[in-house]
């Protein structure tokens, strides 16, 4: 039976990189997003399946999961995406869109975890990976709300990895250390997509005698 990668947060750049790699090496794609009309061409693509779904609602997650229980079962592989960034000053900030960007970084990743880890502690296997940034390991000016999610996405991680690993569950949390694309971002190199994608799958399929939990990616001509 072929092995399946679930992505939730999925769209251009990093997600598609993901899935075409992923495919390529015969798994099932399934994909997840707020708005999947933006999908059609990659669903076709890696001749995956697509799932409209909000990953900051309890219930929009929940039924993402009874979806991919009725399509493929338990992913061998979960990968979250989605982030929100919310620039400004901390006494300029929305209360309310703080919220809910916070709530699109970490407890989206809460969520899609939980029912990840509900269903392979069952099977006994699979992997949850989480995008992190570099603002999950040092705060910058205005930044703050990026921060907290990114801080918050990290230690959740780090947290299952201590708690799931000794029971089959590989964690891995990708701290990406600049802007990813294929071509320069004014000043600065950019991190290609499918070179992120093929750390993820080389992570995907380490020796279990010496998982990791965390990796660490930036182009070696970034200045900073």
């Amino acid at each position: 039976m072929s092995e399946s990668v679930l992505i939730v947060g999925a769209g251009a750049g990093l997600s598609a990189s993901l899935a075409r790699l992923c495919f390529s090496k015969g798994m099932k794609v399934i994909l997840a997003a707020r708005d999947i009309s933006k999908l059609e061409n990659l669903k076709k693509e890696v001749k995956g399946e697509t799932y409209k779904c909000d990953s900051s609602n309890i219930e929009s997650v929940k039924n993402l999961f009874k979806e991919t229980d009725k399509k493929i079962g338990t992913p061998n592989l979960v990968i979250y995406n989605p982030s929100a960034r919310l620039k400004g000053s901390i006494i300029e900030l929305d209360p309310q869109k703080t919220q809910e960007a916070i709530n699109v970084t970490c407890f989206g990743a809460f969520l899609v975890a939980q029912e990840s880890s509900k269903r392979m502690l069952k099977r006994k296997s699979g992997s949850i990976f989480f995008t992190g940034a570099t603002a999950g390991i040092k705060g910058f000016a205005k930044s703050s709300v990026f921060a907290m999610g990114k801080f918050g996405l990290r230690g959740l991680a780090q947290s299952l990895a201590r708690e799931l690993h000794p029971q089959n569950i590989h964690i891995g949390h990708f701290v990406i250390d600049g802007a990813i694309g294929k071509e320069p971002f004014g000043d600065y190199e950019t991190i290609n997509p499918d070179s992120i994608a093929k750390t993820y799958l080389d992570f995907y399929n380490q020796d279990k005698s010496a998982w990791s939990w965390e990796v660490e990616l930036r182009t070696s001509a970034e200045k900073f």
